[in-house]
């Protein structure tokens, strides 16, 4: 392989997004960026797939934008392929959950923030650091920063570029559950698959509307009736289809 790929690995309802370019410790080339919507693009459509989770290979999430690739990549702005792929996670319409070991820098902040939640190991690493490289932040790139951990968290880390620590990043939300490396993948694991077994109308609607969704809110009697039936049965629900 070759300069790095992002791959799909489906087991039962959960979906892994893989960053996949050890040699850069998972730096992100413009052509992985660019692979990341139409991954995404078919998760949405697959019916059995009810959660993703965006991890990385080999014991890191993501170095950031490869170096080589940065300043065509920055050259983009808003239209560039990194925002394209940061905004198609943001708005894909089942859970995202990021599972972080390593370092998470950068892009791979940039992937993270977009995610609905983030599980960090304990020994992982954090920044955000265009300021190191001369390189402006993108506007809506900026702004999700900002919606996560606040104006002033997300000025220090975009001023400073300085890495911050799991814990450090658990205090200001950056993330919002950190755990032992060795139980990192089986925590998401349960977690995403809790998530996959609640009823999905309930679960993306209520991302939906989390998420600035102004739709009519509907309920589904039959999906009621099964959730009540389950719960007086002390049995897991068998959710109608769709």
């Amino acid at each position: 392989m070759t300069g790095g790929e992002v791959r799909v690995d489906v087991d039962g309802a959960v979906a892994t997004l893989l960053i996949d370019n050890p040699v850069k410790r998972n730096a992100l080339t413009a052509a992985m960026w660019t692979a990341v919507p139409k991954l995404l693009e078919g998760l949405a459509a697959d019916p059995a797939v009810k959660v993703v989770v965006v991890a990385g290979a080999g014991g890191t999430f993501c170095a950031g934008a490869d170096v080589d690739d940065a300043p065509a990549i920055a050259a983009g702005g808003e239209d560039s392929v990194a925002v394209h792929a940061e905004r198609a996670l943001a708005a894909f319409p089942k859970p995202t959950l990021a599972r972080i070991d390593g370092f998470c820098v950068g892009g791979g902040c940039q992937l993270a923030v977009a995610c609905d939640l983030r599980f960090a190991a304990e020994d992982s690493r954090f920044g955000i650091t265009p300021a190191k490289l001369g390189i402006v932040y993108p506007r809506s790139t900026t702004q999700r920063l900002v919606a996560l951990v606040g104006p002033a968290r997300a000025k220090l880390l975009l001023f400073t570029g300085e890495l911050i620590d799991a814990r450090s990043a658990e205090r200001i939300g950056l993330v919002d559950a950190v755990l032992a490396p060795d139980a990192l993948a089986a925590s998401v694991r349960a977690t995403a698959a809790t998530i996959a077994g609640r009823s999905q109308l309930s679960v993306r609607t209520a991302k939906a509307i989390i998420d600035g969704w102004d739709g009519p809110v509907r309920q589904d009697p039959a999906e009621v009736a099964e959730g009540i039936a389950a719960f007086r049965a002390r049995r897991a629900p068998v959710w109608p289809a769709g």
